[in-house]
């Protein structure tokens, strides 16, 4: 972990999951999101003690687990208020709910691990920002996923922008909604900043050929799935299609977190009446609408 000055008020950790603070007075910083485990959080309070700062809040951008994970060590350890938006702060206090929202059920314990499952921590009722920083609404990703902007016109991004080396890599990246996403990228095209920070990749002045790497890989995975549902299939069959069509290699995360996602796009290619599904010898079978 390096900590980075990025402004007058505005620095941040450099790590798998980049770490936001934000200065309101010479000793007192916010946080935003804290990495992925109690380690993360335990590295982070280091950094800040050896500045000779304090912990007095954390702002999540959304309640994924390596978004959240160092908040109950950090809260611990600190006292400090964690504030999170709408349904993400239910996620952030009742962990247990993204296992069980990605599997659809009770989770069984092995997707109770570090990737799905973070450690509970008492969120504020009442979502509030020190003077100096800005939230700007980031949904798609996850359902109620914001960003932060500071006083030194830095804008920290959560999950709304993957870096293009690991979208190139891996290809499907994780959507909640893919429609909400897809207005929610024109928008933040159109939005500017000094710097931009993603969660995930180096910061960036300019995000508008980043974006453009979204929206081609979006309407990628549209046509792989278009192409795959010409021949009337189930859902585990396209799914199989999907992961063989970008050579992934499937175990239980992938299953869930790539699922979920496919099972987004086909809501948002239903919607727009380009694919549809019936039942057949019991079984949910997704087919193209013909023209």
């Amino acid at each position: 972990m390096e900590l980075i000055k990025v402004g007058e008020k505005t620095y941040y950790i450099a790590n798998r999951t980049n770490i936001g603070i934000y200065k309101v007075n010479n000793t007192d910083v916010y946080l935003i999101d804290t990495g992925n485990d109690k380690d993360a959080g335990k590295k982070i309070l280091k950094i800040i003690e050896e500045q000779g700062w304090k912990v007095i809040g954390i702002i999540n951008t959304h309640a994924h687990a390596d978004h959240i994970g160092g908040n109950k060590v950090i809260q611990d350890r600190t006292g400090c208020k964690i504030y999170a938006y709408e349904r993400e702060a239910s996620f952030t206090k009742y962990t247990d709910l993204e296992s069980s929202f990605l599997y659809g059920g009770c989770p069984s314990k092995s997707l109770q691990n570090k990737f799905f499952y973070a450690s509970s921590s008492h969120v504020e009722k009442e979502f509030l920002l020190p003077e100096g920083l800005e939230m700007i609404l980031l949904p798609g990703h996850f359902f109620d996923m914001i960003g932060i902007r500071t006083s030194d016109d830095v804008l920290f991004l959560g999950d709304a922008l993957i870096d293009a080396e690991t979208i190139l890599k891996y290809h499907i990246f994780y959507l909640y909604d893919v429609s909400c996403y897809e207005k929610m990228l024109n928008e933040l095209d159109a939005t500017s900043a000094k710097l931009f920070i993603p969660s995930h990749g180096v910061p960036l002045e300019d995000i508008h050929s980043l974006i453009q790497i979204h929206k081609e890989k979006m309407k990628e995975i549209c046509d792989v799935i278009l192409k795959i549902c010409e021949t009337p299939c189930t859902f585990d069959t396209l799914l199989k299609q999907v992961f063989d069509s970008y050579h992934l290699t499937m175990d239980q995360n992938q299953f869930f977190v790539v699922g979920s996602t496919i099972k987004s796009y086909l809501s948002s290619l239903k919607e727009k009446g380009q694919i549809d599904f019936s039942f057949e010898e019991n079984q949910m079978i997704w087919k193209c609408v013909k023209e």
